[in-house]
């Protein structure tokens, strides 16, 4: 978490944020101003950046991005992709190419023009989905491939061992003692993990599409229940809405951020969404690193 505040930071709340660590990939959503300082604060390198995703084009989402641009050049990253909204091009445009320097790294632009799949890897599948928000405005979520865990007792039975095991993966057959086992038999399914990123957005269908079961859900509350006609008139979600989204999309762990500065007690977060969402909850601060829970593994 680089930076967990909202319009205004604070003393304790930085400008957004989020470093995602997901294997081997690294993406980096909405750095705000100042992030490129935070990442240094956090022992988090540009190296581990992957690829840069961006909400909409609001200062606290996007005013870091002339620094980590930069900063992917000064570090020699080879290529990182973008994603943002589309109907934002003139503003990436000018956010990369902010002052003058030796660009090296091949920022590779996939703007994002409509809901569905914007791209794929060894991660699985980023998706995007529009919101409601005063300007245009994309949630993401990430998907991981489902993969067959095998069973080790049911291998056992049928005699199957040593490099066997990575030959009935690869095949999906093997003749074990005069009987052809699958894979399937030997097997169950591990659903993929999945993790969703929910900033500025009035309560809307495509928030609970992309919560759908969360293992990780970092959802903005910027403000609380007593400031609801606030949160609607400026396009933002309170604690208790994101709560709601946590609760009916069974989520596992639940991450409130992107605090207004008028609050001082992010206890009184916690609290509120309490009240609705039975499962974990993390008011996040700067500089969290908070892990993606693991599901339970098939006996």
């Amino acid at each position: 978490m680089l930076g967990t505040g909202s319009q205004v930071p604070s003393r304790t709340r930085n400008h957004n944020g989020y470093l995602l660590r997901w294997d081997s990939d690294g993406f980096l959503f909405d750095p705000g101003e100042g992030t490129q300082r935070q990442m240094t604060l956090a022992g988090a390198p540009a190296s581990a950046i992957t690829r840069l995703c961006l909400t909409h084009f609001h200062g606290d989402h996007c005013l870091g991005v002339p620094g980590v641009a930069q900063r992917l050049s000064l570090d020699g990253v080879r290529r990182v992709h973008a994603h943002y909204p589309a109907s934002g091009q003139a503003y990436f445009e000018r956010l990369r190419h902010a002052s003058s320097f030796h660009e090296t790294t091949e920022l590779v632009e996939d703007p994002v023009t409509d809901d569905g799949v914007v791209a794929r890897g060894d991660f699985g599948e980023l998706r995007a989905r529009r919101l409601d928000h005063p300007v245009e405005a994309f949630g993401y979520q990430l998907v991981e491939p489902d993969r067959r865990t095998m069973l080790p007792r049911l291998l056992e039975r049928y005699g199957i061992s040593g490099p066997d095991v990575g030959r009935l993966r690869r095949e999906g057959t093997i003749d074990a003692g005069g009987r052809t086992v699958t894979v399937e038999e030997v097997s169950t399914v591990r659903e993929g993990q999945r993790f969703a990123f929910v900033m500025d957005t009035r309560l809307c269908d495509n928030v609970f599409v992309l919560a759908e079961g969360a293992d990780l859900l970092v959802i903005e509350s910027t403000f609380l229940t007593t400031e609801s006609e606030l949160a609607e008139k400026y396009g933002h979600l309170t604690a208790r809405q994101a709560a709601r989204v946590a609760a009916e999309s069974g989520v596992s762990t639940l991450v409130l951020t992107h605090f207004s500065q008028r609050y001082h007690d992010p206890q009184a977060f916690h609290d509120e969404a309490s009240e609705v969402f039975g499962g974990d909850i993390v008011v996040a601060r700067d500089l969290d690193r908070i892990p993606i829970p693991r599901r339970p593994r098939p006996k």
